[in-house]
């Protein structure tokens, strides 16, 4: 069974920086044929795609932390990230990393894990 293990969430306080990580149990030729992305769930509120980043390198971002927020995977390691830049009370959520396999049309997921920005 696959497992994500993120790693990296915390309290934090507005204007400051946060970085997430997510370890993926796959083997390396598994992992590098994923497109990896982040989503986030705040209260009350929808899951939201954050922002996603292709086997191939092209990254998507929601409109509300583009430029604030980037993507970045270390496929020798079977891991990615999540750089978040100049947070905000409303990015507090839990955020959620995602592998998505179109050879085998699998989706996973990981556990999630709280951000919380302080105003």
């Amino acid at each position: 069974q696959v497992q994500l293990v993120e790693s990296g969430g915390g309290l934090v306080q507005a204007g400051g920086s946060l970085t997430l990580s997510c370890a993926a149990s796959l083997s390396l030729t598994a992992f590098s044929r994923c497109d990896v992305a982040w989503y986030r769930q705040a209260p009350g509120k929808q899951r939201e795609l954050v922002t996603s980043l292709s086997r191939a390198g092209r990254v998507n971002w929601g409109d509300s932390v583009r430029g604030r927020f980037n993507p970045s995977r270390h496929d020798l390691r079977q891991e990615m990230y999540l750089h978040m830049n100049n947070l905000k009370p409303e990015d507090t959520a839990v955020y959620y990393c995602n592998l998505h396999d179109s050879t085998t049309s699998s989706d996973y997921w990981g556990q999630g894990i709280q951000v919380t920005v302080s105003s």
